[in-house]
């Protein structure tokens, strides 16, 4: 196995090899259970919706040309042909200078190419519509197949499915949808300092924060959570829990032992296991430099800082838009994070060459707008995450920001 051992990589190229891992196999859901997985196909409508022209508003179905140059001084004059049903189903043509009550979502008949909004008219009663307002073809109405045509595609393989497609898919008829196999995260934390959140840690002991906050960030992406426990700086059961996580999971998250020190032993324990190999050892992202990542019998299998900040915000940037890319969402790595504008509070330093990710403090201007603050801290202490409501990038060609200029913040 070709050895990558602290080879730094930019965060664009390290994306690049998160995307050559393929989107998981293909299940068929019930639509009630579909809302949040991703497309495995292009949907194609089994039918035009809607099915017949129908109205958008309340008001008068009539022919455009009956209206021509209508206005409240000067009003066209229409006679009442009767009133629709939401239900009705007209067949007959609308005949020349006569209309029609309808109510939104009523079919139109054939000849009709427009409806008036009923407060653009006034019934002077005796069968006599009075119209205050021109209409144009197409006016407040839906065409056949507006919506969507028969055989055409109506959403595309790879995208998530949201409240939006769901009412469209059931508005087709469609309730069952093949989607991407929802990810399984092994989480492994290692380190013989470590004990259970749940215990009292003795001297020298610390409680694993790790695991129970990249679960969140896994969970929020969409995928099941495997806990697979604490395994201490020892080679051997490393290897094995690796190993087994490895058989059980689609991704294995490791936080700790991937950077150089005598006891990171994560890049030996995956040179130990069969059909793998490590793909990267190093980023030039701070937080996040040491970061690993291997292939294991086809599947991902990451060494995320142990530092609590630092592999939280790796599995913010990288961890979770992997996870959806597994989950068959095609524009995980492109899709824009959600972000606001605003100014930075100080000067920031970076170091040229590595690509900084600063975390903020958002706090309102007397002026309405949004002030980024820095939050300081070392990168193993928790409360920096907990203060920070977004990241702000300095690029790897930068020496810094200064105070007062204005910049994208991508939320946490």
């Amino acid at each position: 196995m070709e050895k990558a051992f602290l080879e730094l990589i930019s965060s664009q190229r390290f994306r690049e090899v998160l995307a050559g891992f393929p989107p998981l196999a293909e299940e068929t859901v019930a639509l009630d259970e579909a809302l949040g997985r991703c497309l495995a196909r292009d949907v194609l409508s089994p039918e035009d919706l809607p099915a017949r022209p129908r109205s958008s508003m309340d008001g008068y179905a009539v022919q455009a040309a009956d209206c021509f140059g209508a206005t409240e001084t000067n009003p066209a004059y229409l006679d009442l042909a009767g009133e629709l049903d939401i239900t009705a189903v007209p067949t007959e043509p609308l005949a020349p200078g006569a209309c029609l009550k309808v109510v939104t979502g009523s079919s139109l008949p054939p000849a009709c190419d427009a409806v008036v909004m009923v407060e653009h008219t006034q019934d002077l009663g005796g069968g006599t519509i009075e119209i205050r307002k021109a209409a144009a073809p197409g006016d407040n109405l839906m065409l056949a197949g507006e919506d969507a045509r028969a055989g055409q595609p109506v959403l595309a393989a790879g995208s998530p499915v949201r409240a939006a497609e769901t009412g469209l898919l059931a508005a087709l008829g469609i309730l069952d949808v093949a989607v991407r196999r929802r990810p399984v995260a092994a989480i492994i934390s290692t380190g013989d300092e470590l004990v259970p959140a749940g215990d009292a840690p003795a001297p020298g002991q610390i409680r694993d924060a790790n695991a129970p906050a990249l679960a969140a960030l896994a969970r929020q992406a969409g995928a099941a959570v495997l806990h697979m426990g604490i395994v201490p700086d020892d080679l051997e059961a490393l290897t094995r829990a690796i190993d087994n996580a490895v058989d059980q999971a689609d991704v294995v998250l490791l936080s700790g032992g991937s950077s150089v020190g005598v006891r990171d032993l994560t890049v030996e324990a995956l040179e130990r296991l069969a059909d793998t190999r490590v793909l990267v050892h190093g980023l030039t992202v701070s937080p996040g430099k040491p970061t690993i990542l291997a292939q294991s019998r086809g599947k991902a299998v990451w060494g995320l800082p142990g530092q609590v900040a630092s592999a939280q915000v790796v599995m913010a940037l990288f961890g979770c838009p992997f996870l959806a890319h597994l989950a068959g969402d095609a524009q995980a790595f492109t899709r824009p994070r959600p972000s606001v504008t605003a100014t930075l509070a100080r000067n920031v330093a970076s170091r040229q060459g590595r690509e900084d990710f600063i975390r903020v403090r958002l706090e309102q201007t007397p002026r309405g707008g949004l002030e980024a603050v820095p939050v300081l801290g070392k990168s193993g202490l928790v409360k920096t995450l907990v203060q920070a409501q977004g990241l702000i990038r300095i690029p790897a060609q930068l020496e810094g920001l200064e105070a007062g200029t204005i910049h994208g913040v991508m939320l946490l």
